[in-house]
């Protein structure tokens, strides 16, 4: 936790590093120590003034201005040094929150920006908790949801045009579980020339474009750079890497909007706990290392079980045939990350045997640890949805999504064909 200088033109493996820790606020600790505290002592009553001013917004905190901490349902010092490890890995970020859990990170980015009357784009298919927050909780609330195929970047255009009252265009690329991509850019582009009318008349602005960047970020994707305003993480994936911890993160380009967000985290209670922060920061400076160990790994694993006979299909960027498809993954991300999907032949008895045989990869939700994980989508983690959403989405009986790991690519691929062949 520190505002002192730092050098500004540092890679990011470097950077994460390096910034954002005192070791003098920490009794010489080379690392961030744990700081379990519930509430903070202030310096003087002044102090405790301008901390209290500037976290209810009626006032703006200056450049290089070092403010007391409050209370730890507001802010504590591990999340002030994660949020502040993880923006070189976020190129564009200027701010960042962390939350309990990466649902937590979207609803309280959404709420902080949508009211009843307005309206939200989103893509599909896209997590189910994140489908069920928009039709079961939004919706009700008097926020239209309009849902758009993933990766049909005409549609989105229409859709974005031809919404009402438009405050968010919510996009999840790829998408869970498909793996279908989305172009960010030219939905970002197509926001930037939209302003709604608000109800009373006015030009009220443009929609935030928010990215759900957990399959491919922080390493192969970065939606701040191409022009999105949220970069939106389940932390508990990618992050923090070992299946072991909760945690969401939202980061923005704007420290306005950022503002808002964290108001909101402040009302709702859901910032991340001090253990929690320290684990995933502990985790940071290794992300890179092991996303590019689990992306050769999917890689080599997709390519060879393609044109097996018992999978009708494989879904992996680097087996994309669309044209568009093909483009948008060069546009956008450097390599093609550790999720894959397979569509087995047989539908659900055969996609259940597959997951019946497998001996080194498990059987769980959740993915991005450094064990590879598989699960059938439709019974699981998207089984609130409807016959029809689901089959609209692509998600069929057959489908298995695998998230790689870092074992040996061998002996994965002896385990998924010993498992085929068990079917």
């Amino acid at each position: 936790m520190s505002h002192s200088e730092h050098p500004s033109a540092l890679r990011p493996e470097t950077d994460v590093l390096t910034r954002g820790f005192d070791p003098s606020l920490s009794v010489g600790s080379a690392r961030p120590a744990v700081f379990r505290s519930s509430t903070y002592v202030f310096s003087s009553p002044e102090a405790a003034e301008r901390a209290f001013e500037i976290l209810g917004g009626r006032a703006q905190r200056s450049p290089g201005e070092s403010v007391d901490l409050i209370y730890s349902r507001f802010n504590h010092p591990n999340a002030q040094i994660l949020e502040d490890q993880i923006l070189p890995l976020e190129p564009g970020a200027q701010a960042a929150a962390v939350f309990n859990s990466g649902m937590a990170a979207i609803m309280t980015a959404l709420l902080a920006v949508l009211s009843p009357g307005d309206s939200l784009v989103y893509t599909v298919p896209i997590y189910g908790g994140t489908q069920t927050l928009i039709q079961n909780f939004l919706e009700p609330f008097g926020i239209a949801g309009i849902p758009v195929t993933a990766g049909d970047s005409q549609a989105i255009d229409a859709a974005i045009r031809g919404a009402r009252n438009l405050k968010v265009v919510l996009i999840e690329t790829p998408a869970n579980p498909t793996v279908l991509m989305t172009d960010i850019k030219r939905a970002c582009q197509t926001a930037s020339e939209f302003g709604f009318v608000s109800q009373n008349g006015r030009e009220a602005g443009r929609p935030l474009v928010m990215i759900d960047n957990t399959f491919l970020g922080p390493a192969f994707q970065h939606p701040l750079a191409l022009g999105a305003d949220v970069s939106l993480y389940s932390a508990t994936k990618y992050l923090g890497g070992y299946s072991d911890v909760i945690g969401g993160v939202a980061l923005t380009r704007d420290p306005t909007l950022m503002a808002k967000i964290r108001s909101k985290r402040s009302l709702f209670g859901n910032i991340l706990q001090p253990d929690e922060c320290w684990i995933i920061d502990t985790r940071l400076p290794t992300v890179i290392l092991r996303m590019n160990r689990q992306s050769k790994n999917a890689q080599r694993l997709a390519e060879e079980l393609h044109g097996h006979p018992k999978i009708r299909t494989v879904y992996y960027p680097t087996l994309f045939e669309d044209a568009e498809q093909v483009r948008i993954f060069h546009d956008q991300c450097t390599y093609p990350g550790g999720l894959i999907s397979i569509d087995l032949q047989g539908g659900k008895p055969a996609a259940f045997n597959f997951l019946r045989h497998l001996r080194l990869a498990r059987n769980a939700v959740s993915l991005g640890g450094v064990e590879t994980l598989a699960c059938h989508p439709r019974s699981t983690t998207h089984s609130a949805w409807s016959a029809h959403d689901l089959d609209a989405a692509g998600i069929g009986e057959g489908l298995v999504r695998i998230s790689v790991g870092i074992e040996d690519w061998r002996d994965l691929l002896a385990d998924c064909r010993a498992a085929l062949d068990a079917i």
